[in-house]
């Protein structure tokens, strides 16, 4: 039998082992992702499931006991959207949600985007 402390080499493993709500806002969270960067290679990085873009880290999300979180992997690209995250509790490189008020696909799409350019920097 597999240890549960084990950390997940898939995000479909990491997803398999979070709470049902988180798992569908979060799927949902991965295909705005994949829609706005589909070239992006899904990982694990630091136990989080996670987009690479040629290489480089694009962003990341996880589930937590009491919230959601979405990580662009810039405090550049947070202060850039701050207006349009005003409703969120953001961190230094974190925007947590829950998931019954999950950040919207359009947001998610413009947080992509802008570290794929920033990236390419």
């Amino acid at each position: 039998m597999a240890s549960t402390n084990r950390k997940p080499k898939i995000i479909d493993e990491y997803l398999r082992n979070i709470k049902t709500d988180q798992r569908a806002a979060l799927e949902k969270l991965r295909k705005t992702i994949r829609a706005a960067a589909p070239k992006a290679q899904e990982c694990i990085s630091y136990g989080l499931p996670a987009f690479r873009l040629d290489g480089r880290s694009l962003v990341a999300f996880g589930a937590w006991a009491n919230h959601c979180s979405f990580y662009p992997m810039s405090s550049a690209t947070l202060k850039d959207f701050q207006d349009d995250l005003k409703d969120f509790q953001t961190s230094k490189g974190t925007i947590r949600f829950s998931p019954g008020k999950p950040l919207p696909a359009t947001l998610v799409k413009k947080l992509v985007k802008a570290r794929m350019a920033e990236n390419q920097d």
